[in-house]
């Protein structure tokens, strides 16, 4: 992967990492690189479901795809957040 790639995805992976921030309600006690990490990921995991789905590709914005990866990002970050919670009240 280029420098560029790199760069392109972290970019990616934080504003679909703050999107699924956003769709949580509540303050979420996650930082910065893990975001950006469940960012990455849903991204990835979203296209991929997409494609499948066969909705990966249409005319425009791909508004499914985006739903997919922001959904799964909202899922990582919920399960992320209830276990630092966990952690801090053991």
């Amino acid at each position: 992967m280029e420098i560029d790639g790199l760069f392109t995805a972290l970019l990616f992976g934080a504003a679909i990492g703050g999107l699924g921030r956003l769709v949580i309600p509540g303050r979420q006690h996650l930082s910065l690189l893990a975001t950006i990490l469940v960012g990455i990921a849903s991204a990835l995991l979203g296209t991929a479901v997409a494609t499948v789905l066969g909705v990966a590709d249409t005319p425009g914005i791909d508004w499914i795809e985006l739903a997919l990866q922001v959904g799964l990002a909202g899922a990582g970050v919920s399960v992320l957040a209830n276990r630092a919670k966990a952690r801090l009240h053991h």
